[in-house]
């Protein structure tokens, strides 16, 4: 059947037309897939002549285009609520309204001055939710003129006034803090009480700039008695240097950060080796090890900052902990000998006990070595550990079972030489490996389980092939002796053979004239 110009099809009898519920179904399904393209930006908003309203001659059909479900969708989002943040806002302009004290006229009579509060948002932004924000109260001049020298100097006159104070920063926070100056000095502290420390920052700003004095001491006394988290301290300091407030006043707030007293303050050195002495010397093992972590990553983070720093009195700190930590190797290195001898001399005179303190002795020089290798101050630990040839005398005299802690120390140099963590000479090398490797392969079966063996052996190879190729192969062959031997009780250095007889055997180089290298590989 033909179509009707400007008509309507026919319906054929051969198909049942869709039920109202089935529509209905079918359009929701639409609306809902129109929504989704929308929100997800396949639907360009261009495609609208007008965002706040349906494009021109719109009519509601029971059937709509694709273009008018666009319109309905695009209607309905734009009709939503503000935004949180502007939401947020209003929520604290209503709460300022509901307790403010000039709302009652009994007490204060009636209101002289009508205070205008209004926000322009930052231009880069127009999302900013006091973007165009203004909001007016009725207020008394007698009030205001007696708690603020700003209103004092703008409200002179008598009879009524009209203050209008534009681009607030926040328009809430200057509500705020004229309902204080309803309040009586002795309960702005307490009306602080549920505050937060970024609220009070602001509303302490706002009475610096309208000079309200007592409602900056109230502020100032609430950031010196709460507790801050380490974003809002950095806050409090930034705020307080900008707003120039007399440094009498800020001082009993600053003084958990800057000492008020540095001429009798400790020095960072002196200050170190109390710590360290009281971690090294603890009695609960959980603690010890606890607390050493804790300040290894304080000394860490002290190094990263200093680092960064051109400042001389910041180097001259580092160097003060350089001297500490010397100091403390000493120390640590010194009790540990000791140790051994008292050992070496009575072997079965508390045996049990003696042996534990080896250990511990040994977990203490690990932790000193660690925080000077991690202080660039590695190549010192390796020369005056590869020079102990007495405490490698006395570490043979004892039980593996208890000196493989102290051979963990020269796996620690060998690994952060490896890594090139440790830039140490070649003769520093040299004799590392010739005083300590012996014991380390004696050791090796007990380090493993509580070592990484992996990086172990890695560094080992490393280490060894930075030597002249002689020594590498008086190592290795000495290595291979043991390994063939051990086995698994053997750190694995098959990777560092192989380099080294490929350097000495496969590929050989030579140095000629005018320190030109050659290389050519061997006859088969």
């Amino acid at each position: 059947m033909a179509a009707v110009p400007g008509g309507n099809c026919s319906s054929s009898p051969h198909l049942k037309p869709p039920s109202p519920s089935s529509s209905r179904n079918q359009l929701q399904l639409q609306h809902q897939s129109v929504s989704s393209m929308i929100k997800q930006g396949f639907i360009p908003d261009p495609v609208f002549l007008n965002p706040l309203s349906p494009p021109p001659n719109f009519r509601a059909s029971p059937n709509p285009t694709l273009f008018e479900m666009m319109a309905i969708e695009q209607a309905r989002e734009s009709a939503k609520p503000d935004s949180d943040g502007r939401k947020n806002l209003q929520d604290r302009i209503s709460s300022a309204l509901s307790r403010a004290p000039f709302r009652t006229a009994a007490r204060w009579g009636i209101a002289d001055v009508k205070l205008t509060l209004a926000a322009v948002g930052d231009d880069d932004d127009d999302d900013s939710p006091e973007e165009g924000f203004r909001v007016s109260v009725d207020v008394h001049r007698r009030v205001l003129a007696a708690r603020s020298r700003f209103f004092a100097e703008r409200l002179r006159r008598s009879g009524p006034h009209s203050v209008e104070i534009l681009d607030c920063d926040d328009v809430a926070a200057y509500l705020e803090a004229i309902v204080l100056m309803y309040l009586h000095p002795d309960e702005l502290k307490t009306s602080l009480l549920e505050w937060d420390v970024s609220k009070v920052l602001s509303l302490l700003k706002i009475c610096s700039a309208v000079m309200f004095e007592d409602g900056i001491a109230s502020c100032l006394e609430f950031l010196e008695a709460v507790p801050w988290s380490e974003e809002e301290q950095d806050s409090v300091v930034t705020r307080l240097n900008e707003l120039r407030i007399d440094a009498s006043r800020t001082d009993p707030v600053l003084q958990r950060l800057i000492s008020s007293e540095p001429s009798t303050s400790s020095t960072p050195d002196e200050v170190f080796l109390k710590l360290s002495s009281g971690v090294l010397d603890a009695k609960d093992e959980k603690a010890r090890r606890q607390m050493k972590a804790l300040v290894f990553d304080l000394l860490r983070d002290d190094r990263n900052n200093n680092s960064s720093s051109s400042s001389s009195k910041k180097r001259q700190a580092g160097a003060a902990y350089g001297v500490a930590m010397r100091r403390l190797f000493c120390r640590c290195l010194d009790s540990l000998i000791a140790c051994l001898s008292a050992v070496s001399d009575s072997p079965e005179e508390n045996r049990g006990a003696r042996m534990a303190e080896i250990g511990r002795r040994a977990d203490n020089l690990q932790w000193i070595v660690g925080i000077l290798i991690d202080r660039k101050m590695g190549e010192e630990v390796a020369r005056v550990w590869a020079d102990q040839e007495e405490l490698a005398a006395l570490h043979s005299r004892v039980p593996a079972m208890y000196r493989h802690e102290i051979s963990r120390v020269t796996a620690q140099l060998c690994v952060s030489i490896g890594k090139g963590e440790v830039l140490a000479p070649k003769e520093t090398r040299v004799r590392l490996l010739s005083t300590w490797l012996e014991a380390l392969y004696d050791d090796f079966a007990w380090m493993r389980a509580a070592m990484d063996r992996k990086g172990i052996e890695e560094g080992l190879c490393r280490t060894v092939l930075t030597l002249p190729l002689a020594e590498q192969q008086a190592v290795l062959l000495r290595w291979l002796d043991r390994y063939v031997d051990g086995g698994d009780g053997c750190p694995d250095m098959r990777r560092a053979f192989e380099i080294w007889w490929r350097r000495a055997f496969v590929k050989q180089y030579s140095v000629q004239n005018q320190m030109q290298i050659t290389l050519s590989d061997a006859p088969e």
